[in-house]
């Protein structure tokens, strides 16, 4: 599971599906509709919200958002608490440039024709979902496993 801290407008359409569908099964965690998953490190940043349903919802919106201004047809109806009112959660700089390392690996291999948008980007934009903060990868970031590369090769999912 992969639930971006970079803004969709990044992502391939591979990536952007991805997403979507991701960050439904995400919400199916967080609703208790599921027994997988329940102890990702990405939900972490969920279940630390006041709501953590809204706050998927409203990350489900962004994903969503961005396909419809692609002309994708996402279903928005899936999104069982849409969260509009829900406040924005901090994502650090260090977290940001470690995902931006990644997408853009995963974007020299599949899309390679998006990569300069993402490496012009003196600052990628966060998903519409956070705010960013200075500060190092986030500590549930499975990228700083012992089993798993260090920032500075591609990291892991």
């Amino acid at each position: 599971m992969r639930l971006w801290s970079l803004h969709p407008r990044y992502l391939d359409r591979a990536g952007l599906t991805a997403g979507w569908r991701e960050g439904l099964l995400a919400q199916a965690v967080l609703a208790g509709r599921t027994r997988g998953y329940t102890r990702h490190p990405q939900l972490e940043r969920f279940r630390a919200c006041e709501q953590p349903l809204h706050s998927v919802g409203r990350y489900l919106e962004g994903v969503a958002d961005e396909a419809e201004r692609r002309g994708y047809r996402f279903d928005r109806t899936r999104i069982v608490s849409p969260g509009h009112d829900v406040p924005l959660v901090p994502v650090t700089t260090g977290q940001l440039a470690l995902e931006r390392a990644h997408l853009l690996a995963k974007l020299a291999v599949r899309s390679p024709a998006l990569v300069p948008a993402l490496q012009q980007a003196e600052e990628p934009d966060p998903h519409p979902f956070f705010v960013v903060v200075p500060g190092p990868v986030a500590t549930w970031e499975r990228a700083l496993s012992p089993a798993a590369p260090s920032p500075s090769g591609p990291p892991g999912t």
